[in-house]
């Protein structure tokens, strides 16, 4: 996994109605012209079915892909959405229902048209899957309770009694496919089974969660052979180095849909891409970290254009609290006055980050709307080499020629760990040992080979201090999930909250369980965390405060920049991209597409 496939999961990785006729419209006889761009969330496999339930799939989400709705980049509401298959959707004031209704005239690419029973199949391979609103576990939190097929083009879900306050977002972001297609992939008892699974006590209730979970590998290896979709585009062939869609006739919007195909081309890490562009290759690349020389040959390239939008991910320096001296919160707060943040960012990501004011476990942007002023009165850790000695000093530390050691006076050797193939990771990192190495810190940057080894290494506890990727909105539930989740030790289990020791079930990040807030007294953090997903808005911005509060005074991490969401363009094939700041910036193309975004270039315009 590189760079910018990590970015656009993490965390996190789109329509309006339309009616007419399944002619061939007047922008395909003009000729719309070959779009060509890159997938961020995955590189091509040519050998993968597809399927979007298979992770590498040739399944492109806002292309041949389509889910119910498509996510706006709202720093802090996480269900604002735009349509996509559902046309419009309404939720009850208690939370306990949501009724969704289908666009009228939407069509999969075979002729056959998009219903209730294809959502239905859908939510019920989803379950197969588990997670979000589809836990089999009817006490998790924003699990869907009852699946009814009012009509056709109207579907209404429920949610179990443990209601979340992002139900409606993860059931809008549920991937449909076909019924007449995947059906199959569900055993005839299925629904009954899950009844069983949600409702019912011991051995019987295991049996069937068993039997349902047991379905996950056939769905995720099913191949439907060719391809049926209800997005703007029908895959029509894929090899190692390109996926090519053709538009899809019966396309709901079609109208809106200008290019007669798009070019997914493939692509082994960030420098690739760069080179595409450059070369004027690209019609549009989604967030990809570039360096300033980089970036200026690319801004050469004829008819290139940057935009840039708000984007709810941040960076940081991880500390394993488990680990000594990491669990004396003045070792941590020495690091953090010993970190010129402009600098590390200007060296690593300079165009696409911008240095954190200080460590809040939430972008600036969402941390100033749920803070207002309460932002400012944050400690933000400006670079002050006398109070990291004081910090230091206070942990029971000892400078001894000009270096300093451990209190039992052994050397201090800090190691920051990161995956070798996010190049400004390395570069931030080197940074960093750089600026403690001139205070007399003996540092240094250890590289994993890939990002998934470095994580399953980060999850064993191996590290002392590592790269983790924080602030990832908008709900504010997932936003510090980051810090008092899973990593530092708080998991559901059985619709309860518990705490695991430090080194054990992942729990990497060994933060002990109780925190002073100040005013607000002596805290659980995870437990914070975890009524933020119940809460009401107010209740939430209170939370919101408390853990922000907790985060900046007890430094989990050391917040370093936030990202900055930069896109390229070029406007000589294609043009209306899109400005800066909109709210469709972190969707793919296809989504713009859908939205009636992307016209033809007119002959020298660019």
């Amino acid at each position: 996994m590189k760079r910018l496939a990590a970015i656009m999961a993490v965390a996190s990785i789109v329509t309006v109605t339309a009616c007419g006729t399944t002619g061939t419209t007047d922008t395909a006889q003009r000729g719309g012209g070959v779009y060509t761009t890159i997938d961020g969330s995955k590189q091509i496999n040519a050998s993968a079915p597809i399927n979007p339930f298979n992770p590498v799939g040739s399944v492109f989400s806002g292309y041949n892909g389509m889910a119910l709705a498509w996510p706006k980049n709202d720093p802090t509401d996480p269900n604002q959405f735009y349509p996509a298959i559902a046309r419009s959707w309404s939720i009850s004031p208690d939370r306990s229902e949501v009724v969704i209704r289908l666009q009228p005239n939407a069509r999969w690419s075979d002729g056959v048209p998009v219903t209730s029973e294809d959502v239905r199949v859908s939510i019920g391979l989803a379950y197969t899957q588990g997670g979000t609103a589809y836990a089999l576990d009817p006490k998790a939190a924003g699990a869907a309770a009852d699946i009814q097929v009012v009509d056709p083009k109207t579907i209404r879900v429920t949610q179990g009694a443990n209601r979340s306050s992002t139900f409606l977002a993860n059931l809008l972001s549920t991937v449909v496919v076909p019924a007449h297609v995947f059906g199959k992939l569900l055993p005839a008892n299925f629904w009954q089974t899950l009844k069983v699974a949600q409702h019912g006590q011991g051995a019987a209730a295991e049996k069937a969660k068993s039997q349902i979970t047991g379905l996950a590998e056939n769905v995720i290896a099913f191949d439907p052979g060719h391809d049926v979709s209800a997005g703007p585009f029908v895959l029509e062939r894929v090899n190692p180095g390109a996926a090519l869609l053709t538009r899809n006739p019966y396309f709901y919007a079609r109208q809106n849909i200008v290019p007669d195909k798009v070019k997914l081309l493939n692509y082994t890490g960030n420098e690739q891409i760069w080179n595409y562009l450059i070369a004027g290759r690209l019609d549009n690349a989604p967030f990809t970290s570039v360096p300033t020389a980089v970036l200026d040959r690319i801004r050469d390239a004829k008819g290139s254009e940057v935009i840039k939008g708000y984007s709810p991910v941040a960076v940081s320096l991880a500390f394993n609290q488990s680990h000594k001296p990491y669990d004396n919160v003045h070792v941590r707060r020495a690091i953090a006055y010993l970190i010129d943040r402009a600098q590390v960012t200007k060296i690593a990501s300079p165009e696409g980050g911008t240095p954190a004011v200080t460590t809040s476990g939430i972008h600036a942007k969402a941390a100033r709307a749920w803070l207002g002023d309460a932002f400012d009165s944050l400690n933000q850790y400006r670079v002050s080499p006398a109070k990291a000695d004081a910090e230091l000093k206070a942990a029971g530390m000892t400078k001894r020629g000009g270096h300093w050691t451990l209190p039992d006076g052994s050397p201090w050797k800090v190691r920051i760990h990161v995956p070798a193939s996010f190049s400004d990771w390395v570069a931030a990192a080197k940074s960093i040992t750089s600026q403690l190495g001139d205070h007399g810190i003996d540092a240094s940057v250890v590289t994993a080979a890939d990002y998934t080894l470095y994580l399953g290494e980060l999850a064993d506890g191996k590290y002392d201090l590592g790269f983790w990727l924080i602030g990832l909105g908008p709900s504010p539930y997932n936003i510090f999930q980051r810090l008092y989740g899973q990593a530092n030790g708080w998991q559901m289990f059985g619709g309860r909250l518990r705490h695991v020791a430090p080194g054990t079930e992942g729990n990497w990040m060994g933060g002990p369980e109780k925190a002073d807030a100040g005013a607000a007294g002596t805290v659980d953090p995870g437990e914070l965390t975890s009524k933020l997903n119940f809460a009401s808005h107010d209740e939430q911005q209170r939370i919101v405060g408390v853990l922000a509060k907790v985060a900046n005074e007890q430094l989990p991490v050391v917040q370093l920049w936030d990202y900055v969401n930069t896109q390229f363009v070029n406007t000589s094939r294609y043009t209306a991209f899109p400005p800066d700041d909109d709210e469709s910036l972190r969707l793919s193309s296809g989504v713009w597409m859908q939205l009636g975004m992307i016209k033809k270039a007119e002959k020298g315009q660019a």
